[in-house]
């Protein structure tokens, strides 16, 4: 499959020089990824994937102290033989998740890899039902996450921003009031449960 593999970074010439690392894995190098928004990735038509078999499209940028962490961006196969992906949001995804201690560990490549300096794509010959079933991480849990963990915050910072001592309460018989400490304990397990789950709420 090393010549099956192509990938075309927007204002570059195409890509062909994928490592093969096992009988189902390869990878390849996108150096200056922090310039790029978009990479197709295609089959060259050399040779076809076999039979019920597909091709996982995976990224990862380039972590100084761990080895790569994949994140899935899709998939390309005999009829569906190229793919664009959008990879300008994917860093700052993985940065959130990274920072917040949610990023689980994709070791679809093995957790024998080096640590890499330079982004790289992956392509990993799978069953094509099971790639056709799995979400992409540019709409998937870090997406949510994010998404979630905003609500979370502006919920937060708007209900603290009237909350009052019992020394300045005036009394208001119509009123009903919530402990600021209820508020806060609902938003310390709302967030534990989106770090836990980032679906969780769509359901």
């Amino acid at each position: 499959m090393l010549n099956a593999l192509g990938v075309i970074v927007s204002g570059r010439l195409v890509q062909t020089d994928f490592q093969q690392i096992s009988d189902t894995h390869f990878l390849i190098n996108i150096p200056d990824a922090d310039n790029v928004n978009h990479v197709v990735v295609f089959l060259t038509g050399t040779t076809p994937f076999p039979q019920g078999m597909a091709g996982g499209v995976y990224f990862s940028w380039p972590d100084p102290n761990a080895p790569p962490n994949w994140q899935l961006l899709g998939y390309i196969s005999n009829s569906k033989p190229s793919a664009i992906f959008k990879i300008s949001q994917l860093k700052k995804l993985d940065e959130i998740a990274t920072q917040s201690g949610t990023m689980m560990a994709n070791n679809v490549f093995g957790s024998n890899l080096p640590i890499s300096h330079i982004a790289q794509i992956g392509v990993s010959i799978e069953p094509e039902s099971s790639l056709i079933q799995q979400t992409p991480s540019t709409t998937s849990s870090s997406t949510y996450y994010q998404f979630g963990q905003k609500i979370l915050e502006n919920f937060f910072n708007f209900v603290s921003s009237f909350s009052v001592t019992q020394s300045q309460m005036t009394p208001t018989p119509n009123e009903t009031f919530v402990p600021l400490s209820t508020v806060q304990t609902w938003y310390t397990n709302f967030q534990r449960r989106l770090q836990q789950n980032p679906n969780f709420w769509k359901n």
